[in-house]
């Protein structure tokens, strides 16, 4: 299930607005809404199959890069975003002044 170098192919899916980690025959998804240099992350979406694997976390960090690789503004509007933020402060430079992750 998992790659010898334990990352997964990040697929950026814009026609269904999300990006994927396809495993076996499960799709990892975070939705998103891109409006101009802003990125919403608007749900989080991990199969029960996959769960406490840490697939959700190497998923939201392979996002978080590409946010930053673009040069976007991050509107955290998933809990489970938002919580990993918390878990992870140095990705808070990705989210939007003003944005408070509590």
């Amino acid at each position: 299930m998992q790659n010898k170098d334990n990352s997964y192919n990040l697929i950026d899916n814009t026609e269904e607005k999300q990006y994927e980690f396809h495993i076996d025959t499960f799709v990892a998804r975070i939705e998103y809404i891109k409006a101009k240099n802003n990125i919403y992350l608007t749900h989080t979406d991990v199969p029960k199959e996959l769960e406490n694997k840490g697939i959700g976390s190497k998923l939201v960090n392979q996002v978080f890069r590409i946010i930053e690789q673009n040069n976007l503004t991050l509107i955290p509007l998933c809990p489970f975003v938002a919580t990993y933020i918390k878990r992870h402060p140095e990705w808070r430079k990705l989210v939007m002044k003003g944005i408070n992750i509590t």
